[in-house]
């Protein structure tokens, strides 16, 4: 039991560590982007997006990879290996002297952060499936936990040095790594582990092997809508507010630290008592509806308080992915979970290969004196998520109805 804690324990922190090296730069990306490469906050967009989708981009190729090489050679492995790498990938980006290392970085980042994968399999392995979604949520709660202290760190420490965020990253990194080697059990036993496959272990082939699974295919088109609307955020974000408000990278910082916090409180919280009251399938209902109305606030929010204030049912919406994580992961036998968060993780990569590209233009498009909207991207994620809610409930009432 006590190894279990620990265990728990250690990937919780791997989890917030994920989130803080992928929170961490966006409050300082706009300033080191323009310090880098020059030009206007349009120009350093442009770049972020491109940076955000090179990171999806290695996200979508490695992710399976780790799933299938966590259910052959064991969760441990994977998971140190993933840490191992962060710390070096963090090292490189304090030292970068050209905006091509942040690119550099970023592809060594989107390597290093399927370690989530890793993670939700050793989830699923050690909790039975009554408690699944909690534990999911508890993950989630991890993230958010990553989202308080990556984007609070980088506009706090940014304010004195756009780099020093990158190296309190990297140290964070070693010290989570030298724990985890001392306290982290294997989860998955040598009976259950199966041998590593190249069919399984490519995106397509991740996505591929899951159409045995009819339930699981068709929540994918929901997660498809919902995995873009939810890029707009990330994305458009820093420079969104820039833009619009004008605020500095502290204020950044602090505002996407209240969403981390919210989040913390909800999925830490508030996830397993309101899945089990609604069940999973109201509670995904609720939570991705919540999110839709959220981006229909930061969209038109005319202040920066209104914005703020908009944050709060946005964490509320939190409960719908630990939600639909756990219906999806019923439908997985014990052996192939690594392999259903690799597929899961695959699809999350595609959509985020285009999605930074598709939010930082139309953000940048309507910037322009002749149809200024700064707020068109989150509009356009408010759509995407309420298409999500449809596409969930015609699924999951065809599948009560079977």
């Amino acid at each position: 039991m006590a190894d279990r804690k620990h265990a728990l324990t250690f990937l919780l922190i791997t989890v917030s560590l994920d989130m803080i090296g992928f929170g961490i730069i966006i409050p300082v990306m706009p300033q080191l982007i323009m310090h880098l490469a020059g030009g206007s906050v349009g120009t350093a967009a442009v770049y972020g997006g491109a940076l955000g989708a090179l990171y999806a981009l290695m996200q979508l190729l490695c992710a399976p990879v780790m799933g299938n090489l966590s259910d052959r050679f064991g969760r441990r492995p994977v998971l140190l290996a993933s840490l191992a790498a962060f710390a070096v990938d963090y090292a490189c980006m304090t030292l970068a002297p050209s905006i091509g290392w942040l690119f550099i970085g970023r592809a060594v980042a989107g390597v290093c952060g399927a370690s989530y994968v890793t993670a939700g399999a050793y989830i699923a392995d050690v909790t039975p499936p009554q408690l699944r979604a909690k534990r999911f949520g508890l993950l989630g709660a991890a993230f958010g936990v990553g989202f308080v202290f990556g984007p609070a760190l980088g506009g706090i420490l940014g304010q004195v040095n756009v780099r020093l965020p990158f190296l309190a990253a990297a140290l964070l990194a070693l010290a989570n790594l030298g724990y985890g080697y001392l306290v982290l059990p294997e989860s998955l036993p040598l009976e259950r582990r199966r041998p590593f496959s190249l069919r399984r272990a490519n995106p397509i082939g991740a996505l591929a092997s899951l159409r045995r699974y009819p339930l699981v295919l068709g929540l994918m088109l929901a997660i498809f809508l919902f995995r873009i609307a939810h890029d707009a955020n990330p994305s458009t974000w820093a420079y969104f507010t820039t833009e619009k408000f004008k605020w500095s990278t502290g204020e950044i910082g602090y505002s996407l630290a209240v969403v981390g916090v919210a989040s913390a409180l909800v999925q830490g919280a508030l996830v397993g008592p309101l899945v089990a009251r609604l069940g999973e399938r109201w509670a995904i209902y609720l939570g991705f509806t919540v999110y839709a109305l959220a981006f229909l606030g930061f969209a038109f929010a005319p202040t920066g308080l209104a914005l703020c204030l908009c944050m709060l049912p946005m964490a509320l919406g939190g409960i719908g992915g630990p939600a639909l994580n756990g219906v999806l992961s019923h439908q997985v036998p014990a052996d192939g979970q690594g392999e259903l968060q690799g597929g899961l993780a695959s699809l999350t990569g595609l959509t985020a290969i285009f999605a930074p590209l598709a939010m930082t233009r139309l953000f940048d498009e309507f910037t322009q004196p002749a149809h200024y909207f700064p707020g068109a991207a989150f509009l356009a994620a408010a759509v995407l998520t309420f298409g999500c809610v449809g596409v969930c409930a015609l699924v999951l009432r065809g599948a009560a109805g079977r």
